[in-house]
């Protein structure tokens, strides 16, 4: 019997397929160099490519001295990311963060007691009446929490006796002075002065603390937000070139990428998300649709990693810190 599908006209050449890798693994050895790991996914295919295209993506950033932008969401620092990305920062290796208010305070919050690993699968009714909270298979104590607030509110009687207004990113660099641990974001962003912006700084608890300092006050202590705007677009115009490396989506994501329109969009991008772009949201968009809006200038020079960062995130940053 004659099988047609595979004996059709070949009607164009636009790939050229003599051209392009081979589909290969590596020979496993105790002798590669962790630093080159991500470089030999390239030829695997599926995620692995993506990963081997990341590190070439790094390379260039890091050989060019080009600022790198990282945004995170506050699940990253709820892991045991928080380590790496310290170590990013105490080597700068990283022109800024941006991140929501949960990075914050889980970095204090850290500093004083780790987060513990749970399950996903555990009765959360249970995990509440331990006085514990979820966040997804590792727990967090009701006490974290207060010692948080303790913390917090000291901190805010103190500055507002020096002023009534600052800048999230002047908040936050305030607070990495009284973080000792060498372990913490806060206290090596501070040390090493590279800023820390927080566009939704009031979404989390530290924002219910300032709901409560400001009762009954006749003069509000304010989170000035546009007032990092100046900071953070002259930070992002001033280079000759800009990359991106994003690990989650959400607000943090969309104020780096948001900020590049105003130079035609970032040179380099690394997304690392678990979103799907089905549901038109910006958190499972892909590098393409940045293109789209002049916040990516293009897609040759940007890859996304559809993957958990816990999971990819130490492998690059490995590669970074070579």
């Amino acid at each position: 019997m004659d099988n047609c599908s595979f004996r059709r006209e070949v009607s164009s050449k636009s790939i050229r397929a003599n051209e392009l890798p081979h589909v290969k693994g590596f020979e496993i050895s105790k002798d590669i160099p962790l630093s080159k790991l991500a470089d030999l996914y390239k030829t695997i295919g599926f995620q692995a490519t993506h990963i081997g295209q990341a590190a070439d993506i790094l390379r260039t950033i890091k050989q060019d001295n080009i600022p790198l932008f990282l945004t995170c969401t506050s699940n990253m620092m709820s892991s045991g990311l928080r380590e790496p990305i310290a170590q990013l920062v105490r080597h700068k290796k990283i022109a800024a963060i941006i991140t929501t208010t949960g990075f914050i305070e889980e970095d204090i919050m850290k500093s004083k007691k780790p987060f513990l690993v749970g399950s996903f699968d555990v009765d959360d009714t249970e995990v509440k009446a331990n006085g514990l909270n979820r966040i997804g298979n590792l727990f967090v104590a009701d006490e974290q929490y207060c010692d948080l607030e303790d913390f917090h509110m000291a901190f805010l009687k103190e500055m507002s006796a020096k002023t009534l207004r600052m800048s999230p990113s002047d908040y936050i660099k305030e607070l990495g002075k009284r973080i000792a641990d060498e372990h913490s974001v806060l206290h090596w962003a501070t040390l090493n002065n590279i800023p820390i912006y927080c566009p939704g700084f009031v979404d989390g608890a530290l924002g219910d603390h300032f709901f409560f300092f400001n009762q009954n006050r006749k003069e509000p202590f304010v989170i000035d937000t546009t007032a990092d705007l100046t900071t953070f677009y002259k930070q992002i115009l001033a280079p000759k070139q800009t990359a991106g490396l994003f690990l989650g989506g959400g607000i943090a994501k969309h104020h780096l990428i948001g900020a590049a329109i105003l130079r035609d969009g970032l040179d380099y991008a690394v997304y690392m998300q678990t979103g799907t772009p089905g549901d038109g949201s910006l958190s499972g968009a892909r590098p393409t649709e940045a293109v789209s809006w002049n916040k990516l200038k293009n897609i040759a020079n940007s890859t996304c990693i559809e993957a958990d960062a816990t999971i990819v995130f130490p492998l690059l940053a490995v590669h970074l810190l070579d």
